[in-house]
């Protein structure tokens, strides 16, 4: 197996477990953990896990001149994305997240095409706007089950924010992957990402009443941790060193379909012919935005 395929599998299972994150995070705030105290236990679980794996990797410093967008990555990465997405998703609703994540890799695509002059070819885009429609009319055509969502404009705007600064990191952490091993790279952004979310989430944290817990809570949380923050970033990682950026965010548009067959599953949703379609159409957009391109036969080797 190609390493340009693991890549692709890597990036397939981080929008896999981003996918069921939607609601399986849902059903812990805020009763048990408002949002921003969650980021402080994704941060610190995440920062833990990958200091003690990185004893098993390279040993590498990070160059001097290579801090500064280190620092900014965390930022963007593990700090206003999570904090922008967890507010949100209190305030809003899984569904309303399904679609709004979905204008990731057209920012991306945006942003790769202004910041590093990635070429936006004709098969890319097209798999782009089938993998819209197809993630749309997952959303848009199926039932809504109602959620406790106390502000969902500002959840809204909130995951636009999300989406913005995710695609920005991924854009910024494209030539870091490149030069370093994945532990070294997530042991550092984890752990500048603890005092970059501190302020906002710590007295959040200091809130939760762990003994009180009930095991429901503590394995959604453990998910969270090891799932969607520990696995996501690195699987990311990885598929970075082999893909651009734009493809790696593409594979969101598999996040509804993931939700969908999730709440199949757990007897909360039904199949339907429109929804069969639209999951078609993702999986298309998906294969067409990944596709690697064929050689230009008018440019000699």
């Amino acid at each position: 197996m190609s390493n340009r395929t693991l890549a692709l599998f890597a990036a397939l299972g981080a929008t896999t477990i981003y996918g069921l994150n939607h609601t399986i995070a849902k059903g812990v705030m805020p009763l048990y953990v408002k949002p921003f105290g969650f980021i402080m236990i994704r941060v610190l679980g995440a920062t833990a896990l990958f200091w003690a794996l990185s004893f098993v990797g390279p040993r590498e410093r990070i160059e001097k001149k290579d801090w500064g967008r280190l620092v900014l990555c965390s930022l963007f990465g593990m700090a206003i994305n999570m904090l922008a997405f967890f507010k949100g998703l209190d305030l809003s609703t899984p569904i309303n997240s399904s679609v709004l994540v979905t204008t990731t890799p057209i920012i991306v695509v945006v942003l790769s095409a202004l910041l590093i002059k990635e070429k936006i070819r004709l098969v890319k885009g097209l798999g782009i706007v089938i993998g819209l429609v197809g993630a749309l009319g997952l959303i848009f055509y199926g039932e809504e089950i109602r959620q406790d969502a106390p502000n969902i404009p500002l959840g809204n705007l909130l995951f636009l924010v999300n989406s913005l600064f995710f695609g920005l990191y991924l854009i910024l952490a494209k030539k870091l992957v490149e030069k370093y091993h994945p532990f070294t790279l997530m042991k550092w952004l984890f752990l500048i990402g603890i005092f970059l979310n501190a302020p906002l989430a710590l007295p959040e944290f200091l809130e939760i009443s762990w003994g009180t817990l009930p095991w429901e809570a503590v394995w959604k949380i453990g998910f969270v941790v090891l799932g969607t923050t520990f696995c996501t970033y690195l699987f990311n990682a990885f598929a970075l060193t082999q893909l651009k950026a734009s493809t790696v965010s593409a594979f969101v548009y598999v996040q509804p379909l993931v939700g969908i067959v999730f709440a199949v599953l757990s007897g909360k949703d039904q199949l339907s012919p429109v929804k069969v379609t639209a999951a078609l159409l993702v999986c298309l957009g998906v294969y067409l935005v990944s596709k690697k391109p064929s050689p230009d036969p008018s440019v000699s080797s």
